[in-house]
């Protein structure tokens, strides 16, 4: 059985050592012994009795690094001066900053991108607005908000906590759409407070992706958000999640000869990834769709607290099943999880339709592992890097907001996000097989096609501002000439 993954690290660790001869190798027996690995060995000063030296060791987890630095602390006239964590040192300072699009070297640069000079763009701007989308950073910004209650594995963290995942995030719009992101960490929890800061910041940036807000209370803040802005927003925790889930879902069933409106796809985990790739599913045609929670299947003879769940319970299970996931597995061709650890068991899969469909998106451990489901699921997906098939968010967010910031969108719709899933499936095409039903990541072709199908759903719904596709042209034109 595979086990949760680990991410490996490169301790720096500074060590003052006896100058005597096997002193070194029994340090680098201890530490092997202890799970690490001795890499680079730098010597830094060399003493009459001792040695200090820079020792980089790779360990395979912090558990094994805590372990390495308590055997070395054993070892008789070792001392540790200090250790150095590369996580933590690429962590160092933030991970992304600020850069400038032409340089200040005379006065006549001065005044062109300040003052005096300035002052005409910021008149221009004042009297049509509008401008600002060729004129400032807003055309190419999106503002990465959280409050930090819902972040990964971590729960409710904090804003500060939550900061270097934020900076993770923005840091990969940019690698892969070249967008200009910021994070906004919000030192609240209060939904009216939130929405009210998110739209006064909103004039500086093209669009906000919502970044780990807890459920139900991120329904709300986008709900309003997309009412009340003219700027897309997009709770990428839902909606990434369900673009990809469908992707790949679309590609799967081509797999096993199964059309998508033909299927029983049983989903468990009703949170705000379960709902978002519930209606997903449904607006891409599935017809039946059952979604379990901790006490099992939704069901519309049920009453439920949860606005949410009750629309679930009113919109899918179609034949109103009762029962465990156990039991209303029986016979479905899809399982998709977005819920906890190991809580499907291998052998309910032989129970499901002809060739099964397992989605296990739990981190960092799936609700059931890829090599024990083997022996029954036609198509395993995961949201791990370890095995084939990681239905991973970063197919999806980037494209998006590169295909709604370049047509100016003023919201990201369903037709959006459907267009999006179809674009990422599309990469993969005639290609596909039972281990291939999603591109890489890394796949260069992903960003373009998926903001490619994301403008032309935009400009046929009629939510692109086609108009200001003209401005970069307009703004040749002197603005006393108007």
């Amino acid at each position: 059985m595979a086990n949760a993954p680990s991410i490996g690290t490169q301790l720096v660790m500074r060590l003052e050592t006896p100058n005597t001869s096997g002193s070194f190798g029994l340090l680098a027996s201890t530490i092997g012994d202890a799970g690490g690995m001795v890499g680079a060995v730098d010597t830094r000063t060399v003493g009459k009795t001792t040695i200090v030296r820079d020792v980089t060791v790779d360990v395979p987890s912090e558990a094994v690094g805590d372990a390495v630095r308590s055997a070395i602390e054993k070892l008789e006239g070792v001392r540790i001066i200090s250790v150095s964590d590369s996580t933590f040192l690429a962590h160092l300072g933030g991970k992304i900053r600020t850069g400038i699009t032409r340089p200040v070297k005379t006065r006549q640069d001065l005044s062109t991108v300040y003052t005096p000079g300035v002052a005409r763009v910021s008149s221009a701007i004042a009297k049509d607005p509008v401008k600002a989308y060729a004129l400032t950073i807003k055309r190419n910004t999106v503002c990465v908000l959280t409050d930090g209650t819902a972040v990964l594995g971590l729960g409710d963290i904090g804003p500060y906590g939550a900061a270097p995942v934020m900076e993770g995030k923005c840091m990969l719009f940019k690698q892969f759409a070249d967008i200009d992101a910021f994070p906004i960490c919000l030192d609240t929890k209060d939904v009216d407070a939130i929405v009210e800061t998110a739209k006064r910041i909103a004039p500086i940036f093209g669009g906000i992706n919502l970044e780990d807000i807890s459920s139900p209370r991120c329904f709300e803040i986008e709900r309003r958000l997309v009412e009340e802005l003219d700027i897309p927003v997009m709770h990428d925790d839902q909606h990434g999640t369900a673009v990809v889930i469908l992707a790949a879902l679309m590609n799967a069933a081509a797999v096993v000869n199964k059309r998508i409106e033909d299927l029983t796809v049983v989903l468990t985990g009703s949170g705000a990834a379960g709902t978002a790739t519930i209606k997903m599913l449904l607006a891409a045609g599935v017809r039946d769709v059952v979604a379990v929670d901790r006490d099992g299947a939704l069901n519309r003879a049920d009453r439920y607290d949860n606005t949410h769940w009750t629309w679930l319970a009113q919109h899918t299970n179609r034949d109103n099943r009762r029962g465990s996931l156990q039991d209303v597995l029986r016979g479905a061709d899809v399982f998709v999880g977005v819920s906890a650890p190991g809580i499907l068991q291998p052998e309910w899969i032989a129970t499901m339709a002809r060739d099964p469909i397992i989605f296990a998106m739990a981190n960092p451990t799936p609700e059931v592992m890829p090599d024990q489901a083997a022996p029954y699921a036609a198509v395993i997906g995961t949201g791990r890097s370890d095995f084939p098939n990681q239905i991973n968010n970063l197919l999806a967010f980037p494209g998006i907001f590169r295909g709604a910031l370049d047509c100016r969108a003023r919201r990201i719709t369903e037709s959006m996000k459907l267009a999006a899933a179809g674009a990422i499936a599309g990469i993969v095409g005639d290609e596909r097989s039972a281990e291939y039903i999603i591109p890489s990541v890394f796949d260069t072709r992903v960003v373009d096609a998926v903001a490619q199908a994301v403008m032309q759903a935009a400009l046929e719904e009629g939510v692109a501002r086609r108009e200001l596709l003209m401005l970069e042209e307009e703004v040749a034109v002197p603005v006393g000439a108007r």
